[in-house]
């Protein structure tokens, strides 16, 4: 008789259940209802239960059959229910109880097994069906040998392989296909290969051609897949969806464009091409292909798209850099009635971070928050890093401490984004917080740690974090390239050069980051010697480590070796463009060669503001301001922008070519037809424009009117001017305010000092001097190099330790005489700022480091060639008449670059026209 156990429970599953509940009603009620006949009906339902992973009406059937003697063959189906369901300890339960079991109870308590992920355990159920003599079937091994994949036993999978084989089931499809996974998934990509190879090629099985598909796919063989897809269709054998699906999973990367495309077209001529799962497929082959318009394409024609369609796309769009395409779709998406989801959401978060937009950011995590997906931890690792992104540390902050559980990619992220926003000791104090939280770090977050200690400049942690490094063996090479790298920044040279030296294996970014050390610390003769090391390695330079012995070439203004570099990167076929031009025209313009910069600047079809704002510095700096002002004029015609750099070097360019009005029309050109803000330097040129022009009156009123307070560099301008053009009274009042402006640079005191000395001021120099020393700081000393045949001779003051120090003051003191006797050359003692003796004074004039390489190039150049020599500081009044009578007596071209520009001297004339 019927029960009220019967009745639907009121979970409806696609309105399957509830009828098919009320049939069994009917049936139990009727009259003529045979035992097998009911039998039959709670076995469909209990099939219909699993199908539907309806436990509860599983539950009730169970309940209802406990009422009466439960069959062998129905405890078999609650078994398999249960399993289906999830509800493994019921599944055991019914199975323990069984006083006879069949081949198919035990296959549906090991699947039971496999699909709760108790593996172990089907394993062992295996093992007592051998023990009790259980006959296998062809469903006994795919079960157990999912849970050998599953646990990577492939020594137990091969024994099973043994087994089937005894048992007649070798050549089972189900069973050879369980067997061509087994083998593939524990890393025996031979084994699947020889069984299907051996077996399966005489059968026409879609599921075994796909297994071996797969097969080499996660094995990353991507090019076997697709030429096992390939011959697939050649012995036309039906594909199916996850045949199309695995074979585009093989198309990664632009190099299998070609033969996406083909499939493609295979899927278009199949009845495949409407099937969403392959058009998600298609869409995912073109994003990691780079085809985003026809990825688009795809999407576009899809009849019915799910949540993977849209977020394939959106990745793609996001990976692609096409930010406010993703945000178009995401729109689209909204407006489809498709509610986003938390890889939608994700997808949108990095857009906002991509684009620096916070309020889209903010939106974003509104949604977030309102819809429950904030406390998802890779939405609020993301949510950090798009704030980090968009430089709002305190929601950044905020988002980090909302979080209830973090990892260590979140503890990294809020690291990063506190370093890179410049809150250097907030990363540090998080990197100490979370070593009390005990979790592993990693190399990523020292990195970001190493950063912080080089924003705060601190040797002493940068020492800290090495330790920990080396003490939890962290040191691979990414991060002993980032050590070289911040101790560099801070200037520590010799740790970074131990750290090099002591890496076993060295990389091409390990060379560079050491070259890259020693030139920003102005060790250029070290970094072209490192760059010349790595030259005799295995390992090829990259464009960066030759950009940076490109500015070592130019730091030293060696032509030579830098036509050699420049040899190189022709030769190694490097694309002479962007950031490479941009170096070959500044170290030529700093080797002294303006027209070779020229050529390089010509030959670049397209150069960008940084390639034309080098090129105006280039005439700038070699005194040609009208050359500077024509490029500029040139390049706003091309609709280049021109930034806060390039009308320094314009300003700059005017100052040293006495373009007074030009420089003060181009001055208000930047404030207000480009509403550029001037930095401190802008108005340092104005003051050194107006100065050199010898307006000290108009100087002095622009300093006054400025809206910033004026830097050192401002009044050191004006001061210089002072000294020129004997202006005591504003040059006092310049002393003054530099001295109270800038007390930690020694060149500020030195030109003070010599100031005083030029007017005698002998104890107000003695005590800027004491100022000097009690400050710790020292006058930097003079130093001039040369390069001859390939060789870099350096020259300090009155310097004797050349090995041809006696015949060079010979030739010079020669050579003195004769510009005395034919060119009228008379010592300018006035620029010796020392209480010292006439003929003292003298005598240091002619020991000043320019002249001592002067003297060497003369003793060992032919007559007639150019001399190039280079100085630190800028090159005195003296000298400066000194070359120019010396140009003209001896019929060469001499070229000097000081710390301020350029100098060619002519028969006689300077390119700067004594304005410098």
């Amino acid at each position: 008789m019927a029960t009220p156990m019967l009745t639907p429970l009121p979970l409806d599953h696609g309105g399957i259940l509830k009828p098919a509940f009320q049939s069994l009603t009917l049936l139990s009620t009727h009259p003529l209802a045979t035992s097998s006949r009911l039998e039959h009906a709670h076995s469909l339902l209990l099939d219909l239960c699993a199908a539907e992973k309806a436990l509860p009406q599983g539950q009730q059937l169970h309940a209802h059959l406990l009422k009466s003697h439960v069959s062998t063959f129905l405890a078999t189906k609650l078994v398999h229910m249960y399993g289906k369901c999830g509800s493994l300890h019921d599944a055991v339960k019914v199975f323990d109880e069984m006083s006879e079991r069949t081949i198919f109870t035990w296959n549906a308590m090991m699947g039971a097994f496999v699909s709760g992920g108790k593996y172990l355990q089907a394993i062992k159920l295996y093992r007592e069906m051998r023990l009790l003599g259980v006959a296998l079937d062809a469903c006994t091994f795919p079960s157990v040998l999912k849970a050998c994949t599953a646990l990577c036993e492939s020594r137990l999978g091969a024994e099973i392989h043994g087994v089937a084989v005894k048992c007649g089931y070798g050549e089972s499809v189900f069973v050879c296909n369980a067997l061509i996974a087994m083998y593939a998934k524990c890393g025996d990509l031979g084994g699947a290969r020889a069984l299907f190879d051996g077996i399966m090629m005489e059968k026409e099985d879609t599921v075994s051609w796909n297994s071996i598909i797969s097969a080499h796919m996660a094995g990353g063989k991507c090019l076997e897949a697709l030429s096992l897809f390939r011959r697939m269709q050649e012995v036309g054998v039906a594909s199916n969806t996850y045949t199309y699906v695995a074979a585009l999973q093989g198309c990664d990367g632009p190099s299998f464009v070609k033969l996406g495309m083909e499939i493609h077209g295979v899927v278009l001529k199949s009845n495949h091409f409407a099937d969403v799962y392959v058009a998600n497929a298609l869409i995912a082959m073109y994003t990691k292909c780079g085809r985003m318009e026809d990825a688009e394409r795809v999407f576009e024609s899809m009849f019915w798209r799910d949540y993977v369609s849209w977020n394939t796309l959106l990745s793609g769009l996001v990976q692609n850099e096409l930010y406010n395409v993703a945000l178009s779709y995401f729109r689209d998406m909204q407006d489809s009635g498709q509610k986003p989801d938390e890889v939608s959401v994700l997808n949108l978060i990095a857009v906002s971070g991509r684009l620096g937009s916070l309020l889209k950011g903010k939106e974003v995590h509104g949604y977030a928050i309102r819809n429950g997906l904030d406390s998802n931890m890779q939405i609020g690792n993301t949510l950090i890093d798009m704030y980090a992104k968009c430089s709002c540390v305190k929601y950044m902050g905020h988002a980090f401490g909302c979080m209830l559980v973090k990892d260590l990619v979140s503890w990294t992220t809020i690291i990063a984004g506190y370093a890179q926003n410049e809150r250097h000791l907030e990363a540090i104090n998080l990197f100490q917080k979370f070593q009390v939280e005990g979790m592993d770090v990693d190399p990523m977050m020292i990195g970001s740690v190493l950063q912080a200690c080089s924003g705060l400049k601190s040797r002493n942690f940068i020492k800290e974090v090495h330790g920990y490094v080396l003490k939890r063996d962290l040191a691979d090479i990414m991060l002993q390239n980032a050590i070289v790298n911040v101790y560099g920044e801070v200037g520590h040279v010799d740790c970074a050069r131990r750290v090099f030296e002591s890496m076993k294996s060295k990389d091409i970014v390990s060379w560079t980051s050491m070259i890259t050390c020693c030139v920003y610390n102005v060790l250029p003769v070290e970094a072209l010697e490192l760059f010349y090391c790595l030259k005799q390695t295995n390992i090829q330079p990259d464009s960066i480590a030759l950009i940076s012995a490109l500015s070592a070439t130019a730091s030293l203004s060696s032509l030579k070796k830098g036509k050699e570099i420049h040899g190189y990167l022709i030769r190694k076929g490097f694309f002479l463009e962007g950031p490479i031009a941009n170096s070959l025209v500044d170290m030529y313009a700093r080797c002294g060669t303006v027209q070779n910069s020229r050529k390089i600047f010509n030959s670049v079809k397209q150069r960008d503001l940084i390639l034309w704002t080098s090129m105006i510095n280039a005439n700038g700096v070699h005194g040609c301001g009208t050359e500077a002002i024509a490029l500029f004029k040139k390049m706003t015609d091309e609709n280049v922008i021109p930034d806060h750099v390039t009308f320094l070097a314009l300003l700059y360019a005017c100052s040293h070519s006495g373009l007074l009005v030009e420089g003060k029309r181009f001055f208000e050109i930047m404030k207000y037809e480009y509403q550029l803000k001037p930095w401190p330097e802008h108005y340092a040129c104005v003051v050194d424009l107006l100065s050199r022009s010898n307006s000290l009156e108009e100087a002095y009123n622009f300093v006054r009117k400025m809206p910033i307070k004026p830097s050192s560099e401002v009044w050191c301008a004006l001061l210089g001017a002072c000294r020129i053009h004997s202006n005591k009274e504003l040059g006092d009042l310049a002393a003054k305010q530099l001295l109270q402006s800038d007390t930690e640079n020694s060149g500020k005191y030195v030109l003070i000092s010599n100031i005083f000395a030029a007017y005698g001021r002998w104890n107000d120099v003695e005590e800027v001097r004491l100022r000097m020393k009690g400050n710790g700081l020292k006058k930097k000393p003079g130093c001039s190099w040369i390069e001859v045949e390939n060789k870099i001779h350096t020259f300090m003051a009155r310097d004797k330790s050349h090995p041809q120090s006696d015949d060079i003051y010979l030739t010079l003191a020669q050579f003195t005489e004769l510009l005395q006797k034919k060119g009228g050359y008379r010592a300018q003692t006035k620029f010796v700022f020392h209480n010292v003796s006439k003929e003292e004074k003298t005598q240091m004039l002619y020991g000043h480091s320019e002249r001592l390489a002067l003297g060497y190039g003369l003793l060992v150049t032919p007559k007639g060639t150019s001399i190039r020599i280079t100085k630190n500081l800028r090159i005195c009044d003296d000298c400066h008449t000194f070359f120019k009578i010396a140009s003209e007596v001896s019929q060469r071209t001499l070229v000097v670059r000081d710390a301020n520009r350029f100098h060619h001297f002519q028969r006689g004339y300077c390119s700067c026209g004594d304005f410098w």
